[in-house]
């Protein structure tokens, strides 16, 4: 009887510790149900709509962010760089491209929790739409690192994993129809800190 007893709490503790780590594994990586892929960049086109997924819903809800819904716009993570490495606080990187049409935009440096990179400066790790320069063929090239680098720099600090957080804002690319001809720049890596 004590062997059924204790084989049942072990079946029991295997299934709950399975069910729980799956659900966590499936709401931390950034490709699952429902997700978009354009070069490095993911997005969650349903989260904001009453079509989302479970797991979009739960992810919001685990977060505490604000989905955009279709209309108002949506957001893109980036995780690796073109050659597929994990983006890192301590190298540097050129993001370049053309950006989709959209009304207005953010990219920003984020941590493992998808929040602003803290630099310990004034300036945040942040740029938009607004302020940017561009290219003679309206391309952008941003400049990520530690240290001040001519035209458009994004300022990252400390070491660690490093997302990209790019939003588009009243865009049409939120429509079903808009992502297929979608092209996103690339992020490249220029260099590591020793």
């Amino acid at each position: 009887m004590l062997k059924n007893a204790f084989l049942m709490l072990l079946s029991l503790a295997i299934a709950i510790g399975g069910g729980g780590a799956s659900v966590w594994y499936a709401l931390k990586i950034q490709d699952g149900v429902g997700a978009i892929r354009i070069g490095q960049w993911t997005a969650f086109p349903d989260i904001g709509t009453p079509a989302a997924d479970p797991y979009s819903k739960a992810r919001v809800a685990r977060e505490g962010v604000l989905a955009l819904g279709r209309a108002e716009g949506l957001s893109f993570v980036a995780e690796n760089d073109v050659a597929g490495d994990q983006l890192k606080r301590e190298c540097s990187y050129r993001i370049e491209g053309g950006f989709p049409t959209a009304r207005f935009w953010t990219l920003y440096a984020a941590d493992q929790s998808l929040g602003v990179v803290e630099t310990g400066k004034p300036r945040l790790a942040a740029l938009q739409s607004y302020e940017v320069l561009r290219q003679a063929d309206n391309s952008v090239i941003i400049s990520v690192g530690h240290h001040p680098m001519p035209g458009n720099w994004l300022l990252t600090d400390g070491s660690g994993r490093m997302y990209f957080v790019l939003t588009f804002y009243d865009t049409p690319i939120a429509s079903s129809t808009g992502l297929s001809d979608v092209s996103l720049p690339r992020i490249v890596k220029a260099g590591c800190d020793a």
